[in-house]
């Protein structure tokens, strides 16, 4: 694991908080542990505010979701992914020695408003900057769904990581390509009108 002190120099530098640059730090590893998964490395496709960020525009706002399109759907299942993401705490644990308890991994399932199953999970963790109590150990939200249509195939691509532990080989994930994350803000825009949605609209037009 990276020391403190890189924490909160490149938060310095990039007039950050402390916590959301440890935040994208543990994000870049568990992106990584994804790829890396025998089981979901190819069918888990990344995208929303955090893949932008990682994987499009490395100067982009902060964003502190996985957002994910799978392509099997015995996938949105309890039992499959507490033993998925044990194995991928585990992973991120030996390569990086970020902890991510699998006793406070949490993941709901429910029946989005057109009746597919899809799931929010929660992974806390303990990175650099360890916390006093394990009550305030930060997290990470999961969002996966099944039933968004992909219309381009997805691609392979390189995830941002400024960090000085990043691998030789670096770390890469499937991902929507950028005419679908594009297409998918619009949508986004249309159907809920969150200020985000129309942030990421305009900045893709600027670009």
């Amino acid at each position: 694991m990276i020391p403190k002190r890189e924490i909160l120099e490149i938060a310095t530098n990039s007039n950050l908080t402390a916590h959301v640059v440890e935040k994208d730090y543990v994000l870049g590893w568990i992106i990584s542990g994804i790829n890396q998964h025998k089981d979901i490395g190819n069918t888990w496709i990344f995208k929303g505010g955090t893949c932008l960020k990682k994987c499009c525009f490395e100067t982009y706002r902060f964003s502190e979701d996985l957002d994910f399109t799978l392509q099997d759907e015995k996938h949105i299942n309890e039992d499959f992914l507490k033993t998925t993401f044990t194995e991928i705490s585990e992973w991120i644990y030996e390569k990086a020695g970020i902890e991510i308890p699998v006793d406070r991994m949490i993941f709901d399932i429910y029946e989005n408003p057109r009746g597919i199953l899809s799931c929010q999970g929660r992974l806390f963790y303990k990175g650099p900057l360890t916390p006093q109590s394990p009550k305030a150990m930060p997290r990470i939200k999961l969002d996966l769904s099944r039933d968004e249509v992909v219309v381009l195939p997805q691609v392979t691509t390189s995830v941002h990581h400024i960090y000085s532990d990043l691998p030789e080989e670096g770390f890469q994930i499937s991902c929507y390509s950028y005419e679908e994350v594009f297409a998918e803000k619009i949508r986004a825009l249309g159907e809920r009108s969150r200020p985000r949605d129309l942030y990421d609209v305009i900045n893709f037009y600027r670009r």
